[in-house]
């Protein structure tokens, strides 16, 4: 259950971080335009916390059911 929340928490900081990312890319002259190396970091950021949570999802549904992805030959 620990790591479940501090998975929720590192989740939350990055997915946060990467909207202040686009908030600010949107300040910064020329205002209203947003770089795309401001959209490609956020795309970054946005996959690396739903790996975070995908990983987890993936381990625990195999723990629970079995892995039925295996061949049988």
């Amino acid at each position: 259950m620990k790591e479940r929340i501090l998975q929720l928490i590192t989740a939350s900081l990055l997915s946060i971080g990467g909207l202040i990312l686009l908030y600010v890319g949107a300040l910064i002259a020329p205002q209203g335009e947003i770089h795309e190396s401001v959209l490609v970091g956020f795309g970054e950021v946005a996959t690396f916390a739903g790996a975070i949570f995908g990983i987890d999802y993936t381990y625990r549904w195999r723990n629970r059911h079995g892995n039925h992805t295996e061949k049988t030959e």
